[in-house]
């Protein structure tokens, strides 16, 4: 149901098509793969959405939108963009945020194609944590990463938590989930000469040092979850261990600050090899 206010029209009924929709594409990965949309929340992220030129569904909006906001919303409405106000009371009751920003976006999905050429894949393995696997997808592009291939078991990337994690990692990265027949076809296939292919390293802290590791040579760097590790069957694709030494007296890092520190150990031995 929507009230007209003015000029404008406000939702004002939870049982609003957009308003269910919104809550059902929050709610379940299922929902999401099925209506091939997602949800994400505020203004930096619509910000970054529209940047990138992903398709935009509708867009909804309160009162509480701060100006930079309001000035989104003219913006999108300018673009021809399906824009609604909402009651806050609506958009609160949706929102997982502690201070919601007052609009949120639906989003065609779209896939990002993996390049033919590849140098840096990242796997995340059995990642279950939501922020763990958004601090990976945005280390990642902030790294270099060209694709990021995620495995059964590993947490929807598209899930509002990842989704606030990555930071907008999501509109700058190739990510794919797929199964792991298809994980080794591609890490394989991924040919850098006529006689070589991608070093594929698991992350263990029974592994070389990533300090004494070679990692300038182009490869696919497999994270393992935070209670398991990773799967027997990364195991089995991966032919190098690598681990991060603790000078302290910490057993592990939980699996987005491992995955982190390992990227950017990457892009320095790379960037220290390429000025030689």
């Amino acid at each position: 149901m929507a009230e007209q206010v003015g000029t404008v029209t406000v939702i004002t009924s939870a049982q609003n098509s957009k308003i269910k929709l919104v809550r059902a594409l929050l709610g379940r990965a299922k929902e999401r793969r099925e209506a091939n949309m997602f949800v994400v929340e505020g203004v930096r992220l619509v910000e970054e959405a529209v940047i990138s030129n992903w398709g935009l569904r509708f867009v909804l909006y309160d009162d509480s939108l701060s100006e930079r906001g309001l000035s989104l919303v003219e913006k999108l409405e300018e673009k021809k963009v399906e824009v609604e106000k909402a009651e806050s009371r609506l958009l609160q009751s949706l929102s997982e945020t502690e201070s919601p920003q007052g609009i949120l976006a639906i989003l065609q999905f779209t896939q990002y194609p993996i390049p033919n050429l590849l140098n840096f894949i990242l796997i995340p393995d059995q990642i279950r944590d939501p922020g763990n696997l958004g601090t990976l997808l945005r280390t990642a592009a902030a790294t270099g990463v060209q694709a990021v291939l995620l495995p059964p078991e590993t947490t929807d990337a598209f899930a509002p938590k990842v989704l606030r994690s990555g930071m907008g990692a999501h509109f700058r990265l190739p990510i794919h989930a797929m199964a792991w027949e298809e994980i080794t076809q591609i890490s394989k296939s991924a040919q850098i000469s006529k006689s070589a292919n991608l070093q594929i390293y698991i992350a263990d802290m029974d592994g070389t040092s990533c300090w004494e590791a070679d990692l300038r040579p182009p490869l696919a760097l497999i994270v393992g979850g935070e209670a398991e590790g990773a799967s027997e069957e990364a195991r089995k694709l991966a032919n190098k261990q690598i681990g991060i030494p603790m000078m302290g007296k910490m057993e592990s890092l939980n699996a987005g600050v491992a995955g982190s520190v390992l990227m950017f150990e990457v892009v320095r031995q790379r960037s220290v090899g390429s000025d030689q």
